[in-house]
């Protein structure tokens, strides 16, 4: 009689179950659990599970029939570009490119989701880890991160850069769908931070190293009276066709950052993105003329270097969606159109910015967390250290802003509890308590930054039983 398996061995997730981590990971637990009608809870613990298995047979995976290491390592460059850029990553888009990549293969590959939970896992890819800092980029990235840690460092030295004339920018970009909005149904999903095509509007972010904040420029595509209460933290500029990219730039400059500089008499540096045309030619003269010298991010590095992505920038996202969330629920059954919906992000954006000018120590530090600056003596931190920050950072920012006061579980998911399989429960009470370790946690924080998975059938997907 064959010796039954022993009680640890943890089986395969199915391909329904394996979709819906890859969801999670691509976006977050809380958006799988509302798309899939399933409890967070249940998500994690699917991970978990998938994890266990895969260690214990690690010895029979065969990574052969995937893409190459190389490979992989060009589609996480890859994915880390396409959130820089605020473009969506999912199962459409990442099967499509890694089928790319695999073409140039010899003898073929296999892609499964299987493999695409764990290259997403490998290659710390979710987009909600809140040590991002620790976690290694791809090697050409990686060197390309060390090459401009040490450039940026070496200029603040050589040039004896006062904090106040060291500057970080980067964009939000809000996406309307305006059919969504004007529905009765699901108007939570009409703004998102995450998508294709023109934005709705740009907000640029402006942070100091000494720890101050400049006023945000937004700018919104479309025609609107200029609302009566602009906050003093924000300037508005609106156009009918929209800003191009050496228009925004060229505003900020004269609008925000000449308005600086002007009284302070010194050479400045300027962390920005290689994306979108941030170093065009009139981009350059503008920084020249206040002399500044811009300090490029590389491409696929703003989520360990970049001072803004390091805390600031996610949670000012986070807050946008958690109060357009809870406003679209409100007005459910009421209409809204743009204008609207502008006045209402101007109100949270200056709510944001309030809290984040308050805590000057909070940007200081993001500047020191993304190694832009050096540690107080001298000398870099240890990568722990700075994912300890930068974990300590998020935590206190959304203390602030009370973004995690919301309970964990949501009616929907409670619903989807209740009518759960039976087999799903048998491992339910000790699996939440006995297997939780630390990088499991990390990787299922946040909330959403985007809304639809494509490639999905809603009506299959709610009947399915999981």
């Amino acid at each position: 009689m064959k010796e039954p398996e022993p009680a640890s061995r943890k089986e395969q997730l199915s391909v329904k179950k394996l979709r819906v981590v890859l969801f999670a990971l691509c976006c977050s637990t809380e958006q799988a659990a509302e798309h899939f009608r399933n409890p967070q809870r249940r998500i994690k613990r699917w991970l978990r599970r998938f994890q266990a298995f895969q260690e214990e047979n690690l010895a029979s995976l065969s990574e052969g029939k995937y893409l190459s290491l190389e490979a992989e390592e060009k589609l996480a460059e890859w994915v880390l570009t396409q959130r820089e850029q605020q473009l969506p990553v999912n199962e459409e888009t990442l099967f499509q490119k890694a089928t790319k990549l695999g073409r140039s293969l010899e003898g073929g590959f296999k892609i499964s989701y299987e493999w695409a939970v764990r290259f997403m896992l490998r290659h710390n890819l979710s987009t909600h880890t809140r040590r991002a800092v620790a976690h290694p980029l791809p090697k050409d990235v990686e060197d390309n991160a060390g090459c401009f840690i040490e450039f940026v460092q070496r200029q603040i030295h050589t040039q004896d850069l006062p904090l106040s004339m060291i500057a970080a920018i980067d964009e939000i970009s809000l996406f309307l769908d305006l059919e969504v909005l004007s529905s009765d149904d699901r108007k939570e999903n009409a703004l998102q931070t995450v998508g294709t095509g023109e934005p709705w509007c740009d907000v640029v972010l402006t942070i100091l190293a000494d720890g101050s904040v400049l006023p945000a420029l937004v700018f919104y595509r479309g025609r609107v009276q200029q609302p009566a209460n602009v906050p003093e933290s924000i300037i508005l500029e609106a156009k009918e066709n929209g800003y191009s990219d050496d228009e925004i730039m060229e505003l900020w400059s004269s609008r925000v950052w000449q308005k600086h500089t002007r009284c302070q008499n010194s050479k400045g540096m300027l962390v920005l993105d290689c994306h979108r045309t941030h170093l065009s030619e009139e981009v350059l003269s503008l920084l020249s003329t206040s002399s500044t010298l811009p300090a490029v991010v590389p491409a696929g590095c703003s989520s360990k270097i970049q001072p803004l992505d390091v805390c600031i920038k996610r949670t000012v996202k986070n807050f946008l969606h958690k109060k357009w969330k809870e406003q679209a629920k409100e007005m459910a059954d009421s209409t809204c159109d743009s204008d609207i919906l502008l006045q209402l992000v101007l109100c949270w954006l200056a709510e944001v910015l309030e809290v984040i000018s308050d805590s000057p120590e909070l940007v200081q530090q993001s500047f020191l967390v993304a190694s832009v600056l050096p540690g107080p003596d001298g000398t870099a931190n240890s990568p722990t250290r700075n994912a300890d920050m930068q974990e300590e950072l998020i935590a206190s920012l959304e203390e602030q802003l009370k973004l995690n006061q919301e309970p964990r579980e949501t009616t929907t998911t409670a619903a989807a509890t209740a009518t759960a399989a039976p087999a799903e429960g048998q491992d339910r009470p000790q699996a939440e308590e006995s297997a939780d370790p630390e990088i499991l946690h990390q990787l299922f924080e946040g909330e959403s930054e985007t809304e639809s998975f494509y490639g999905f059938e809603d009506a299959d997907l709610e009947l399915m039983e999981m």
